[in-house]
């Protein structure tokens, strides 16, 4: 069967409403793996940190696994030390986001996110000799790309974002808190008056990135439905949901109706439009064109990019 990851909620949300979300997200998603903990910058990370042990109690409690996600750019020693204690400390499986906690997990089984560069199968192989268990592979890759490293390493747990932003680029400055007159080191957490990302447009007025802190995201709201048949005959069976501002309970469930076959591609596009009606959606990065088109299998989506 099938499986549903929710990754990490890569925005600055305050910690209730992160609480909250999780909670619901443990007592009502069809999900089976939850991926928790900040990836995107170390500053925010005692917004969450009063409430993580709840959340996973309560994750648990719902018959969830949990994860716990490292920082996806470690720049300063306070980063590091962070790293390493929550490689030494935790009781819970670890996804690695950066290359650098790769020497410290050692022979640790883990997980890989998506946010390191997996392009081929002896990448993959590598990982998995270092002790990856699972690897989220990037999700500019086209469908080819995918299939050819399922097929290389097919004793390899693979899973593929079909929701959700995509992660870009992350940088050690915060653009985030530049477009609002700050600096990255008294930014004011600023970030967090956006919960879902600080829409970027170009000098013609076109919707074309998404700041989210240190993170540069996409406009576009990856949505990978109609390819998921494919996805499964060439060996997927786990794919990621990336939280957005929206109702990830509805988002989760669509999905699990669509792998369980009871809806078809072309009504749960429309269920999920009305589940996140501010998204653009786009599948262009899976057909090997530019991330942010729609090829479009599905009769009529009107929330395509």
């Amino acid at each position: 069967m099938s499986e549903l990851t929710l990754g990490p909620v890569y925005y600055l949300w305050d910690g209730p409403k992160w609480r909250d979300f999780y909670f619901r997200m443990a007592d009502e998603a069809p999900v089976d793996r939850v991926i928790l903990g900040e990836t995107v910058c170390s500053k925010r990370q005692h917004f969450i940190e009063p409430y993580v042990a709840d959340v996973v109690e309560r994750l648990e409690r719902a018959g969830k696994s949990v994860v716990i996600s490292s920082l996806a750019l470690v720049t300063l020693e306070r980063e590091s030390r962070i790293v390493k204690d929550l490689i030494e400390t935790s009781d819970h499986p670890i996804e690695v986001n950066d290359l650098s906690a790769i020497g410290l997990i050692q022979d640790r089984r883990h997980l890989v996110g998506p946010l390191v560069n997996v392009y081929n199968g002896p990448t993959a192989r590598l990982l998995a000799r270092r002790g990856a268990d699972r690897i989220c592979l990037p999700p500019e890759l086209p469908f080819r790309s995918i299939a050819e490293i399922a097929a290389d390493v097919p004793d390899v747990a693979l899973e593929v974002l079909v929701f959700g932003r995509l992660p870009l680029a992350i940088s050690a400055r915060c653009a985030h808190a530049r477009s609002k007159g700050r600096i990255k080191d008294n930014c004011q957490f600023v970030c967090g008056d956006e919960p879902d990302g600080l829409p970027i447009k170009t000098l013609d007025r076109q919707s074309f990135l998404v700041l989210n802190g240190v993170q540069t995201m996409s406009h576009t709201c990856q949505l990978l439905l109609s390819e998921l048949k494919e996805l499964q005959e060439a060996g997927i069976n786990a794919f990621r949901l990336s939280p957005q501002d929206c109702d990830m309970t509805r988002i989760a469930s669509i999905f699990r109706a669509m792998l369980s076959g009871s809806v078809g591609a072309d009504e749960a596009t429309a269920l999920i439009g009305d589940a996140y009606p501010t998204a653009k959606f786009s599948n262009g990065f899976h057909h090997a064109r530019e991330g942010a088109a729609w090829v479009s299998r599905a009769k009529n989506n009107p929330h395509a990019a």
